[in-house]
């Protein structure tokens, strides 16, 4: 017989019954904390680092392509294998800390934005009751993860005692602190609209056509959630430090700016996160505003004929976060860098009072219009 999955129910509570049931015993608070542990391995292993590794290829191709050029293409068919060679050399590059270092500071700093990082991925429904952990408050542990990955960036600028590694962490701690706020504001529109802050939930409010997708929301609504969309994806761009938001680590300015004097496999651990936080935040755009796992037809809606079809809302939940992450990968060999005075500017006087005006505009909206 087969059981019945409650799709509320996360990945890693079903893992600690199944534990119990095999050992014999009660569900309690070590099969869950097994449960989670699995869970999050197997999402690391299995999800986030090939998806890294392939944005790092996908984007050196498209960068080739953009500038009239091939792109890696001597390490295995079509230099696929390129990205997995770059990362055998940095495990086998000596890992060097120079003697005005803050050594123990040094060696942490990596660990902290690597965690930061890849931690968000475990409160993403990557299909109906594919949320390794369905946090009742999943919006605001991702936006808290963000603000842990700037505190590792300073203590790499400050323990390296380079005033360019300084110089750029302190950057990246004016232009973290600055986007979180417009970012912060306009996630609270769809919660407001979902009334709850939980990830798979508001992905089943929008439950149903693409009309229903908020971005794309009959009515009145669209007035408000365009720009708030809008204000989000620029915002997420800033927060993990793409182009035109690259201050913290111009090459042109900063040599690679707070992560400059590291080396080998520490130096990888700034690299990879950056396209797993790219990852993430397209991933969590997606559902708060495309509809995450759900198809532009409603078929995997209730009544639908794709309704509890787990691949099929895997389907349509990379395939947008794929999209958003191109866009990303497109954008930094299109447009300039900004400068440092053009990025404040951008945030407080353009991007906050649209984000607080959104913000106003969806609770009028919810209050007298729901």
């Amino acid at each position: 017989m087969l059981a019945v999955v409650d799709h509320a129910t996360p990945l890693s509570a079903h893992i600690a019954n199944w534990l119990a049931a095999f050992v014999g015993l009660e569900p309690i608070w070590v099969f869950h904390a097994v449960g989670a542990l699995v869970v999050a391995t197997g999402v690391l292993a299995l999800v986030v680092t090939p998806v890294g590794l392939g944005g790092v290829y996908l984007e050196r191709k498209l960068a080739g392509r953009i500038q009239n050029r091939r792109g890696p293409n001597r390490v295995g068919p079509y230099g696929l294998l390129q990205t997995l060679a770059d990362g055998v050399k940095l495990l086998s590059k000596e890992d060097i800390i120079h003697r005005g270092a803050d050594a123990p500071l040094f060696r942490l700093a990596p660990y902290i934005v690597f965690l930061s990082a890849f931690a968000g991925f475990v409160v993403l429904p990557f299909w109906p009751g594919g949320a390794p952990a369905n946090l009742d408050v999943g919006i605001f542990y991702f936006l808290a993860l963000i603000g842990l990955e700037t505190i590792g960036i300073v203590m790499a600028g400050w323990s390296s005692n380079n005033k360019w590694s300084l110089l750029g962490s302190m950057r990246e701690v004016a232009q973290v602190i600055s986007y979180e706020l417009p970012l912060g504001i306009v996630a609270m529109c769809p919660v407001i609209v979902a009334g709850t802050m939980s990830l798979s939930g508001i992905t089943e409010v929008q439950a149903g056509p693409i009309w229903k997708w908020f971005v794309f929301r009959d009515g009145i609504w669209a007035i408000v959630m365009v720009p708030a969309f809008l204000v989000f994806y620029v915002s997420g761009l800033a927060a993990a430090k793409r182009a035109p938001f690259d201050l913290p680590e111009a090459e042109s300015e900063l040599i690679a700016g707070f992560h400059t004097e590291y080396s080998g496999m520490r130096f990888g651990m700034f690299f990879l996160p950056e396209y797993a936080l790219m990852l993430s935040i397209s991933a969590v755009t997606s559902v708060l505003f495309l509809g995450g796992y759900h198809d532009p037809l409603g078929m995997s809606a209730e009544g639908g004929s794709m309704h509890g079809v787990w691949w099929w809302g895997l389907i349509w939940f990379f395939s947008k976060t794929t999209i958003l992450f191109l866009s990303q990968l497109i954008l930094r060999w299109t447009l300039p860098r900004l400068r440092i005075d053009q990025v404040m500017y951008l945030c407080y006087k353009v991007l906050l009072p649209i984000a607080m005006a959104c913000l106003v505009a969806t609770a009028f909206l919810r209050l007298f219009f729901s």
